[in-house]
């Protein structure tokens, strides 16, 4: 088959970055540390950049799986712009294999019919803009792999005064990881567990790949960062494995950097375990907290008390949230505790949304 023939399955493709020539013919993606190597007409394991008349190209530029308005604390964000809409959206494809993944309809997408929704970067940064959205979020699906869509965009938001978000794994090369990251506001970093263990086996990846992304997003930029932690039965729950991620956390990445500790429902190809239970979620937030972590949550249940925000001063609470409706606010606009005045963590912009939890999904023109 020629190379010609071989293109022919990526005809909207865009060249891609971070990749090199290989001598036996083949292309390395060097976007993240998975570095494929891929004759002409085959896809990396992400299945959405692929190699096509000698270098690597991305073949989901412009193509979504459609588009909606969430509320920030969705992705989850507690400490960036609280209450206010983001216009969020994403592709298909992954570059982990996580069988516990809970979006593994998007993620492991090798079915391009899920690309219903096509938009240009400036449509959909002028899209945000005349619906009122703060910013623009990436996820859905990991935007590493769409690492040049994900960076035109945020530079036509940023041109109208859109901020952008990042939702993902933090598996990305350092070249790539320095750009991605230059051209974003606020990330939510999934950090899966803490062991390498878990990394290999159930999402074939690596643990130091992760923390290294976390110490770049902490000492290398100004990016907002919060971490997620899906807690799975068995596999990443045990208090000595949140008590060593905890006290990395502090120690590296400092004591304002929130912790979101999520529960798991069976999904994917982990189908076999329980749902984490309520007191779990407690337990890690309760551990967390003790070892120096000012502001720690739980997700995906309903729990007034532990997805609220506190003064780690003097206690008061700052942010209720019923779900994803602030029920009470205790921020002064400069972002301080109104009780004693001690700066709070976090991207504020004065009085906070109304936005609540409304979902609303958006037609692109």
């Amino acid at each position: 088959m020629s190379t010609q023939e071989n293109a022919l399955p990526f005809p909207e493709a865009v060249t891609g970055r971070y990749w090199h020539a290989l001598d036996d013919g083949r292309v390395q993606c060097d976007l993240c540390p998975r570095a494929c190597k891929i004759h002409d007409g085959q896809r990396g394991l992400c299945f959405v950049r692929a190699a096509q008349n000698g270098e690597v190209v991305l073949t989901t530029y412009g193509r979504s799986s459609g588009f909606c308005i969430d509320p920030i604390e969705k992705k989850p964000l507690n400490h960036f712009l609280p209450g206010t809409p983001v216009l969020s959206f994403g592709t298909a494809g992954c570059n982990l294999t996580c069988k516990f993944c809970q979006n593994w309809d998007i993620s492991k997408s090798r079915e391009f019919d899920v690309l219903a929704a096509q938009a240009s970067p400036q449509a959909i940064a002028e899209k945000a803009k005349e619906l009122g959205c703060k910013s623009v979020a990436f996820t859905y699906n990991d935007p590493v792999i769409f690492l040049e869509y994900a960076v035109d965009t945020a530079k036509a938001c940023h041109a109208l005064e859109v901020k952008t978000v990042a939702v993902t794994a933090g598996y990305i090369s350092p070249p790539a990881r320095a750009e991605f990251f230059s051209h974003m506001d606020a990330a939510n970093v999934d950090l899966k567990c803490f062991t390498e263990d878990f990394y290999q086996r159930l999402c074939s990846g690596h643990l130091q790949d992760v923390l290294d992304t976390l110490v770049h997003l902490k000492h290398e930029t100004d990016v907002w960062f919060e971490l997620t932690t899906l807690l799975i039965p068995g596999e990443n729950d045990s208090p000595e494995e949140i008590e060593a991620m905890s006290k990395w956390v502090v120690k590296e990445l400092g004591p304002d950097v929130p912790m979101h500790f999520t529960a798991f429902h069976p999904d994917w190809k982990m189908r076999d375990l329980p749902r984490t239970p309520h007191q779990t979620l407690l337990d890690a937030r309760a551990i967390a907290l003790a070892n120096g972590v000012r502001y720690a949550y739980v997700g995906n249940v309903h729990d007034l008390e532990a997805e609220s925000t506190y003064c780690h001063s003097c206690g008061q609470r700052l942010i209720g949230r019923d779900w994803y409706v602030l029920s009470e606010w205790n921020v002064t606009p400069d972002g301080c505790c109104a009780q004693c005045h001690t700066p709070v963590g976090g991207v504020f912009d004065g009085a906070p949304g109304t936005w609540g939890a409304k979902r609303v999904p958006v037609r692109m023109p």
